[in-house]
């Protein structure tokens, strides 16, 4: 069967799905392979379970009624999502970069939302199969798409885009991020720059944080520059000379921003770009977040967003995930920041929390992974960080931070780490959480409540 016969059948029965668990009734079911699984062995149970049809790549499974051999069930399902998008005129936004872009969709999808019709990435399924899968969930009537990218080996952004073709994008930033996969500072620009070069060669439109030097200069070249900025660049503007700001003077931020920090949420102060200075009271924690705010107000106002709208869209949205939460229970306030962390994420947290005025303030962190030969040393960056200042307790959970002995309680894991807490302090503590998802430091919460 081909793609446009597939498409066909996509068209009758719209819903994809990939997992058996996830099935509901006339959904097509793509089995996938990978080192440990098999998807084609769930064949005969999705047809029984109501699937319309099963799209495998085995002939051992293809005997089963309601089954479609094809070559490559993944190859096949990215070329259907290439299909589907080719049938939709519409704009197509790409959002990857190392901190920040699941926020930063979030942001946007909810400041789009209120004024179009938005699909989007639905948490983090911003991979090889999620990102398909996102493309197939895009019903006739959107008008607006945000694709989430993530990447830890060079070329996947090139590949994702291939069949999502974006028509704008943004890079949050480029940090210390699986650095296994990409080697160094160098490889994580080279892989989120895949985007970039996609717009560069399409006639894109890329929204750039224009205070990174780097964004700045890897965004040569696309022929519209939407910028948005934390400060007044004509006013700080360090090195007019330098090679970042050769051929970038004419273009102005459309939006400027700074964060004003209270004890809780963040509030952002937009300076330029609306009707006269007004005030964001997020529901996020941390002035990292500052650029996600400005980011999604930017592309909204690009998109001519009603000013009202977008302002209430920001101040309504409340993370989850365990991201930028900010949680009051028996006499704690916990900063559950522990969906990810690298080391530019995990010193932005750290600093944030430094400055946060108030007493007894805890640090419970987890370790990073994916960092390649660097794991070790960055690692002992965030020890040298933590000892800078003062705190009423730092804990240290798993991987390199235990491997490196630090002068701080440790734990091998982050169930250990919450026992250890519910049995030495009675509240009245403001924590910071974070960590990897490896090292599941929600866990640490679950044993302390």
């Amino acid at each position: 069967m081909n793609i446009p016969e597939l498409y066909e059948l996509y068209q009758q029965y719209p819903s994809v799905r990939t997992d058996t668990r996830k099935l509901q009734k006339d959904d097509l079911f793509f089995a996938l392979k990978g080192p440990n699984f098999n998807a084609n062995a769930f064949a005969e149970a999705a047809i029984a379970n109501g699937a319309a049809y099963a799209i495998i790549d085995d002939a051992a499974y293809a005997h089963i009624t309601g089954t479609i051999l094809v070559d490559d069930a993944l190859e096949t399902l990215q070329r259907l999502a290439l299909f589907h998008r080719n049938q939709l005129d519409i704009p197509f936004i790409a959002i990857t970069g190392s901190n920040g872009k699941t926020t930063t969709k979030e942001l946007t999808h909810a400041v789009l939302s209120a004024s179009y019709k938005t699909y989007t990435t639905a948490g983090n399924l911003n991979n090889h199969i999620g990102v398909p899968l996102t493309i197939l969930s895009i019903r006739k009537d959107a008008e607006m798409a945000i694709i989430e990218m993530g990447a830890s080996h060079q070329g996947e952004i090139a590949g994702y885009c291939n069949y999502t073709l974006p028509t704008h994008g943004l890079i949050t930033n480029c940090g210390k991020a699986h650095l296994e996969g990409f080697g160094s500072f160098e490889g994580v620009k080279k892989a989120k720059g895949e985007l970039y070069d996609h717009l560069r060669n399409n006639n894109g439109t890329a929204f750039v944080m224009w205070d990174y030097d780097y964004l700045r200069t890897m965004s040569r070249g696309i022929s519209r520059i939407v910028a948005y900025s934390a400060m007044d660049h004509h006013a700080n503007q360090k090195d007019p000379a330098s090679p970042a700001s050769q051929g970038s003077s004419s273009i102005e931020p459309s939006i400027i921003g700074e964060a004003l920090q209270s004890e809780a949420y963040l509030q952002a102060l937009v300076r330029k770009g609306l009707t006269g200075e007004r005030l964001i009271r997020s529901r996020l924690v941390g002035a990292y977040n500052l650029p996600n705010i400005l980011a999604a107000l930017t592309i909204g106002k690009y998109f001519k967003v009603d000013e009202e709208k977008m302002i209430k869209a920001l101040e309504d949205y409340n993370p989850s995930n365990s991201r930028s939460q900010l949680i009051e229970k028996g006499g704690y306030r916990i900063i559950l920041d522990a969906y990810n962390a690298n080391p530019s994420s995990m010193r932005a947290a750290i600093e944030n929390f430094r400055q946060i005025e108030t007493e007894n303030k805890m640090l419970v962190l987890g370790a990073m992974a994916e960092l390649g030969a660097d794991s070790l040393k960055e690692h002992q960056h965030i020890i040298d960080l933590i000892r800078q200042h003062p705190w009423k307790e730092v804990i240290l959970v798993g991987g390199d931070f235990v491997k490196l002995n630090p002068p701080f309680r440790t734990f091998n894991d982050a169930a250990e780490a919450g026992k250890w807490l519910k049995s030495h302090s009675s509240g009245n503590a403001y924590l910071l959480i974070k960590g990897s998802r490896s090292a599941g430091m929600e866990k640490a919460l679950e044993e302390l409540f």
